[in-house]
């Protein structure tokens, strides 16, 4: 059976990588990481380039991505990936949704890895929002890192963490100013960070208020050029008026001086159905031979000017000019992003001549692996003992428990990132259930009350097949439900996207599959902060259970459009 199945595998792989093959040596497609990875940061050690991006209430957090030649990456861990990393200050046990783990920096630094972070918590009992600013530490990129270390008396969200050339190191961080002039405006402000003892130090500095209007200011980054300090921030919220701003100082401190063609990177100029909008919250690199890029965020406009995957990372080109202006007495040298179109490009030239992009966009699991895949993903830390890779032998078993997907809830529900608007899904599953309400199947979800549903529940002693659908102020409905006296306890799940579409099918054989209901696509569309995931689910709907299902052969692809 095990060869049956490695044979299967193989054959799936060799036809995806033909299928994504298929571009010429000298461009790249964006987004270059695709699926819900929000604010990259990057940094470069050698010649390898590693990203790692926001992951909000979702568990194991702050995933990091490798690679080469910018465009191909590989996903090689977490820095949030031990349960008691974020159960305690760091609280992603029961976070909010969209709370959680915010805009992270990442660097490089005398044989460190330094991710400098923020979580952001909501206490209900007080009615408090805590922002938790933290740096977790390690010398593999991949694994394991540190705990949480906590700076206190950091305000605001989203640092960066700044090493310079004399040794000091500094924090860069985001916060409302005590007087602001409108509803939203944000201010940057730096103090020095004693990494001994994990504390900040000396003077505070406010530096800049943004550029144009100043509303939303945060995910500031320093760099330093030519002995020119370089503050680039986001601004314009995270819709289509997002933006990339920045400006320069002789010192650190400042003042700074905002460039006069900001924003530097910008859908603001162009039509909201634009094929990306809503770019912004970008980071630099510089090449070994000195060619600078950015990655940013940007939104897909696959569906009513919105996406299933939500902010995606994406790459494009910098060139640095300097002023022309004769009149100027100091003329400075500024980012030119896109330089030759002012824009983010679904496809674009290589960064490294030589080089080819192969497209991975699937995702297949077959459990045989004595660990869980890294690609599975929990919505907050998940309940202890919730599934097993060894009670059955090359099967996922899902344990129910009492909880079903609530705001702040603990279900059984883990996933793997939608990465694109057309895809095909399937999973098999084993499900004997003992009791009423008990309940298993696959899901696809963005947040606690944006979801779907497609699972066997049990009901007066009876199976039946149900498709439920809940959508942000709104109670949960189902959408289908029908009676399966043929059922035997095996059933094959299938879900496709096509035309804008869902088709929820399933299988009692294995052979012929049932279409059952058919769906608008856009009920899952990334309304905030994250992007769809496609996964398994289990419940016992408010009851206690020793009900489990057992799942095998996870099958995902997307597939491009045009």
């Amino acid at each position: 059976m095990n060869q049956v199945k490695q044979i299967l595998h193989a054959i799936f792989v060799l036809f995806l990588v033909v299928q994504t093959h298929g571009q010429q040596n000298n461009t790249f497609t964006n987004p270059i990481i695709p699926g819900g990875h929000p604010d990259p940061s990057i940094c470069k050690v050698g010649d390898t380039f590693y990203i790692v991006n926001s992951t909000f209430e979702y568990f194991p957090g702050l995933p990091i991505h490798r690679s080469k030649d910018l465009i191909n990456w590989e996903l090689i861990g977490y820095g949030l990936h031990r349960p008691e990393q974020v159960s305690s200050e760091v609280n992603l046990v029961d976070v909010q949704s969209d709370g959680g783990i915010h805009a992270p920096t990442m660097r490089y630094h005398k044989g460190t890895f330094y991710i400098i972070t923020t979580n952001v918590y909501y206490n209900a009992n007080s009615k408090k929002t805590d922002f938790v600013n933290f740096i977790i530490t390690a010398k593999n990129p991949a694994g394991p890192w540190s705990e949480p270390h906590v700076l206190d008396g950091a305000p605001g969200i989203d640092p960066d963490i700044f090493f310079d050339d004399d040794g000091r190191v500094w924090y860069v961080g985001t916060h409302s100013p005590q007087n602001p002039n409108f509803e939203g405006e944000g201010e940057i402000w730096l103090q020095e960070i004693d990494l001994m003892n994990w504390k900040l130090k000396g003077k505070r500095h406010y530096l800049w208020r943004g550029a144009c209007g100043g509303v939303w200011v945060e995910g500031p980054h320093m760099y330093k050029r030519d002995n020119r300090y370089y503050l680039m921030v986001a601004e314009g919220g995270t819709s289509f008026n997002h933006a990339v701003m920045i400006a320069v100082s002789d010192k650190i401190t400042g003042p700074y001086v905002s460039n006069d063609r900001n924003p530097i990177l910008s859908t603001r100029h162009l039509s909201y159905d634009n094929w990306v909008h809503s770019t912004g919250h970008g980071d630099l690199i510089e090449l070994d031979d000195g060619r600078w890029y950015m990655v940013a965020l940007g939104i897909r406009g696959d569906i009513d000017r919105g996406s299933n995957m939500g902010r995606e990372t994406h790459l494009i080109p910098v060139q640095w000019e300097r002023e022309p202006f004769w009149w100027k007495e100091k003329k400075y040298e500024w980012p030119v992003v896109a330089p030759l179109t002012g824009k983010v490009e679904r496809q674009a030239p290589v960064p490294f001549f030589g080089t080819s992009q192969k497209r991975n966009l699937a995702f297949l699991d077959d459990f045989e692996d004595e660990t869980l895949k890294l690609q599975w993903n929990f919505r907050r830390v998940p309940l202890n003992k919730v599934y097993s890779l060894t009670a059955s032998k090359g099967k996922l078993r899902l344990y129910s428990n009492s909880e079903a997907i609530t705001e702040r809830g603990r279900a059984s529900l883990m996933g793997f990132r939608q990465t694109e608007s057309d895809f095909a899904y399937s999973i098999e599953m084993e499900f004997n259930p003992n009791k009423n309400n008990s309940e298993a199947g696959i899901s696809l979800f963005q947040k606690d009350d944006n979801y779907f549903t497609f699972t066997i529940i049990q009901k007066k002693n009876s199976n039946y097949l149900q498709l439920k659908l809940a959508e942000p102020n709104q109670k949960p409905v189902i959408v289908k439900q029908e009676k399966l006296p043929n059922y035997k306890g095996n059933i094959q799940f299938k879900l496709s996207s096509k035309n804008q579409s869902y088709l929820f099918s399933y299988s009692l054989n294995g052979k012929e599959f049932t279409e059952f209901q058919k769906t608008k696509s856009n009920y899952i569309l990334s309304k905030k902060y994250t992007g769809a995931y496609l996964g398994v689910y289990a419940t016992g709907n408010g009851f206690k259970t020793k009900d489990f299902a057992d799942f095998d052969n996870a099958n995902y692809i997307g597939f491009e459009r045009e």
